[in-house]
């Protein structure tokens, strides 16, 4: 049913080493509310520093929507203790506002009134801020408040030298890159797992819907609330961030060269429907440009390749040049059962997926069966709690009970899970046998349990009660692995970047544009 891994799994076995330098970095998406549940109208709190160059605390869609980055590590705890200190310093740095804990959004009553990120003066800043204009005007400003976390996960050179033959990044960056994307098919072909076991938006607030008409059940007992019961991830679902017109851009993961030459036709391909917006209305900038992806963070998908761009690269230059860096897990929702919105548990068990994924044979996707993946994860995230469910392993072939392709794929896990467990204790088994108890018994997974609160209690009041809740723990608690000293040190060097920025900002706004977004 599934593809073999016996062969390389026997070869991780006499390497197991070259697994020690996993690197690890996370960035959390949360929405700062008022004390009534109301999307906040507040500017990005000055105590936090600039969004535009702070290194750990910055802004996504919105003003009101935060962003936490933590540095790349080795270890795991450290990187989430790094992530909750800052919770801790923001949350004293809140002014009587709360930070969503659920990754659909709070009550927003006018879409209209949802303010786009700002970045200051700057040619960098103002590129940001209209690209985040651009996403409004192309899909309206209420689907850019959901909420995610954001995984990112690379291998060390130690693995790739055994497991690839290289002498180094450089030299080895096609055959590294394209192992990372026979990585990236296999997380397309079985990645449904993630939003089945972590998915934990199967409801939403009837806001949302702006009085539209929908398929989904109202709770007529409690509040303002929309579900569907059987739902993982309706975050992950069409009601989430889409674009239709990125369907014919045929982006298929087959090999390194093609790849980046199809993402970059995909960003020079102009759009029908975009076109008609224009670049301006009433002598201001609506959108980058005309194009189907305006810059290729456009481009929705569950899983990305990346690398950091340098300087004044762009994210699809850096990639073309150096090569795929590491990989961006985007299909978590906001982990409800956590203050920082993720565990330990949940980073075990995608390491361990994340190796299958790369272990295991990856043949490459035709367009179809790409389609075809699509459609099973939106079988799961719509209705992966439902008894029965099935879905097909490949374009063509029989639909098959889920659980029983579940019970495969965790057989593999397990086994990988013994070889990391050789260092030390036996925290991956462990990982292994709780996410598997979830396949027979779906009521213990995250969206069952999350559904059984926000039935009882509705959604706002719900996502307030444990807002409230991390609030009055994240401020009580001290400092971990980051000083009150360091966050001054950030904050103020934030400033001092924006400033210089701003200052040697000498090119004008329309070379820039054209420079970097082809307008």
């Amino acid at each position: 049913m599934i593809p073999n891994i016996s062969k390389n799994l026997a070869w991780l076995k006499r390497n197991p080493e070259i697994l020690n330098g996993i690197q690890h970095g996370i960035e959390r998406e949360t929405l700062r509310v008022t004390s009534e549940g109301l999307i906040t109208k507040t500017l990005h709190p000055k105590e936090l520093g600039k969004a535009l160059t702070h290194k750990w605390i910055t802004t996504d869609f919105a003003e009101s929507l935060l962003e936490f980055i933590t540095p790349v590590d080795k270890n795991i705890r450290y990187s989430l203790a790094f992530l909750k200190d800052l919770h801790r310093y923001t949350a004293r740095h809140l002014d009587h506002e709360k930070m969503w804990p659920l990754s659909m959004p709070c009550v927003i009553k006018n879409e209209d009134k949802i303010t786009v990120a700002q970045y200051g003066k700057s040619n960098l800043g103002r590129f940001k801020n209209l690209y985040r204009e651009g996403l409004k005007n192309r899909y309206g400003a209420l689907v850019q408040t959901i909420a995610g976390v954001h995984y990112n996960f690379s291998l060390p050179i130690e693995f790739w030298q055994a497991w690839a033959g290289v002498k180094d990044v450089e030299s080895g960056k096609v055959k590294i890159s394209n192992s990372y994307l026979c990585l990236i098919r296999n997380y397309y072909r079985f990645g449904w797992v993630i939003p089945y076991l972590f998915g934990a938006s199967p409801a939403i607030c009837g806001s949302f819907l702006k009085n539209k008409k929908t398929t989904l059940i109202f709770n007529k007992t409690k509040g303002n609330t929309y579900y569907l019961p059987y739902a993982t991830s309706l975050r992950m679902s069409d009601l989430g961030y889409t674009n239709n017109s990125q369907n014919d851009l045929n982006i298929i993961f087959n090999d390194f060269n093609s790849y980046v030459t199809s993402l970059n036709q995909a960003i020079y391909k102009p759009s029908k429907e975009f076109s008609q917006l224009g670049l301006k209305s009433k002598g201001q900038y609506i959108q980058l440009n005309k194009n189907i992806l305006q810059i290729v963070n456009e481009l929705y998908a569950p899983i990305r390749p990346k690398r950091l761009p340098k300087d004044d690269e762009s994210p699809l230059n850096a990639l073309w040049l150096s090569g795929i860096e590491y990989i961006e897990v985007r299909s978590l929702d906001i982990n409800p059962f956590s203050a920082i919105g993720i565990d330990e548990t949940q980073i075990h068990f995608l390491d361990l997926f994340l190796i299958w994924c790369l272990l295991t044979d990856a043949p490459k996707m035709t367009s179809q069966e790409l389609c075809d993946s699509r459609r099973n994860w939106n079988r799961i995230v719509l209705e992966g709690r439902k008894p029965g469910q099935v879905i097909s392993l490949g374009y063509g072939k029989k639909m098959q009970p889920f659980i029983e392709i579940g019970y495969q794929l965790f057989q593999d896990l397990i086994r990988i899970a013994e070889v990391l467990d050789g260092f030390g204790d036996a925290k991956y088994q462990d990982v292994c046998y709780q996410f598997f108890s979830m396949l027979e018994k779906p009521e213990l997974t995250y969206s069952a349990l999350v559904m059984d609160q926000i039935l009882h209690q509705g959604i706002t009041s719900y996502g307030l009660e444990m807002a409230e809740k991390y609030y009055e723990q994240l401020v009580k608690e001290p400092y971990d692995v980051i000083t009150a000293a360091q966050f001054e040190e950030a904050r103020l060097d934030s400033i001092k970047k924006q400033y210089i920025i701003e200052r040697n900002n000498t090119e004008s706004f329309e070379d820039y544009l054209y420079r970097h977004a082809g307008c």
